[in-house]
């Protein structure tokens, strides 16, 4: 053999021709020597592992593959070639982590050719297609477990399950105010810790039959929820700023009583005074008429603080309305009280041709201690304190 014949570059070019003409061990003797000779030649590996699979040998270009990727771990062809090599030989798992990383790169090519466009949709479809099948196991082998847990361990486990398939996202707390670190991040609360929902759902006939008489009346007193102080800049509340789409009527408002609107719903004040709720002078309870107007929106969006939680009891509820806390969604059905964390994102809409009601109202975040809570109660006395010049807000 001539020393022109050992150079990496004439014997990939012999390769290439013996591969053109079919011949398989021909080809993977020339690209051996090749790779041999130049072995950090990410293409020379390359072109070992197509020979290998045209002569039929499964592990001779795994090995090959598997050579070319120690060399360049985001090469992008080989990636796919080992992931059409796992699909082939049914590794699913290995199958999935590789077209996992290929199409992570594969969508970052702007204007990508039919070819390269033709990849991304097969590795797409292969990827749902996995994390379908598990998502069908997940919910078919755990359907028994799940019915027996309780509501705070299915909660847990299923938002786990959804995460591992990537049916939803782990939400984080994102306060505008007072942030009280190292509480569970949970989206809606356990009903357990609430033993009083059933007293307040009891009551919704009665909390609804104020609310109609007050919404009968000639002047109901309900004010745009959203009323920013002149000046504010452009944010995501300006569409609903002083708009009657999302209209309050509170009975109490920065912990204080409003006597005069308790006087219309005597009733619903004499519950809810009954209620464990969160009581901080200046900042809390608030306890008010929530009103959604036929086919209006509540954007995305994050409270002030995580030491409280917010209570909906549902009063009218028209079809086709819904409410989103981070990554589960829920329907509102009257007279059934759930209560979350509103500084994980949430939404809401109404999507029929009437008008939404809720009773809103908040009260501790049930992951404090009475002690934590009387803390909480000195630092906002403190903070005021220091500040006699401006009013004190929730």
């Amino acid at each position: 053999m001539s020393s022109a014949d050992r150079q990496p570059h004439v014997r990939n070019a012999l390769g290439l021709a013996a591969l053109n003409a079919g011949d398989a061990r021909a080809a993977i003797d020339h690209f051996t020597a090749a790779s041999a000779a130049d072995p950090s030649a990410t293409a020379l590996w390359m072109n070992l592992a197509k020979a290998q699979r045209l002569a039929g040998d499964d592990e001779a270009e795994r090995a090959a593959l598997e050579a070319a990727l120690a060399i360049d771990q985001v090469h992008l062809m080989t990636l796919i070639r080992l992931a059409e090599f796992h699909e082939r030989r049914g590794e699913l798992g290995s199958a999935t982590d590789r077209w996992n990383v290929a199409l992570s790169l594969l969508v970052q090519i702007p204007g990508p050719s039919p070819q390269l466009r033709q990849l991304i949709d097969h590795a797409s479809a292969f990827v749902a297609g996995r994390r379908q099948a598990l998502a069908d196991a997940l919910d078919a082998g755990l359907a028994d477990a799940l019915d027996a847990a309780s509501e705070r361990d299915r909660a847990r486990a299923k938002a786990a399950c959804d995460m591992m398939v990537g049916r939803r996202d782990m939400p984080a707390h994102r306060c505008h105010g007072f942030f009280y670190p190292f509480l569970p991040g949970d989206e809606f609360f356990d009903r357990g810790h609430f033993p009083w929902l059933k007293q307040l759902e009891d009551a919704t006939p009665v909390i609804r039959e104020e609310l109609r008489a007050i919404l009968a009346s000639a002047d109901p007193g309900l004010a745009p929820y959203i009323d920013m102080p002149p000046g504010t800049p452009r944010n995501l509340w300006s569409a609903l700023d002083r708009s009657p789409d999302w209209s309050a009527l509170h009975l109490w408002r920065d912990g204080a009583r409003i006597d005069a609107v308790c006087e219309r719903a005597p009733r619903t004040a004499a519950l809810v005074e009954s209620l464990p709720l969160a009581r901080i002078e200046g900042r809390a309870p608030a306890v008010f008429l929530s009103i959604l107007k036929a086919g209006k929106t509540i954007p995305p969006h994050t409270g002030v603080t995580n030491i409280r939680s917010i209570v909906h009891l549902p009063l009218i509820v028209p079809s086709d309305c819904g409410f989103r806390v981070g990554g589960e969604t829920r329907q509102w059905r009257e007279g059934e009280a759930f209560v979350f964390d509103d500084t994980i994102e949430h939404e809401a809409w109404n999507r029929s041709d009437q008008d939404r009601a809720l009773l809103i109202l908040d009260c501790w975040n049930p992951h404090l201690s009475e002690d934590e809570q009387d803390i909480i109660r000195q630092i906002f006395a403190i903070s005021a304190a220091q500040r006699p010049d401006r009013p004190v807000r929730g």
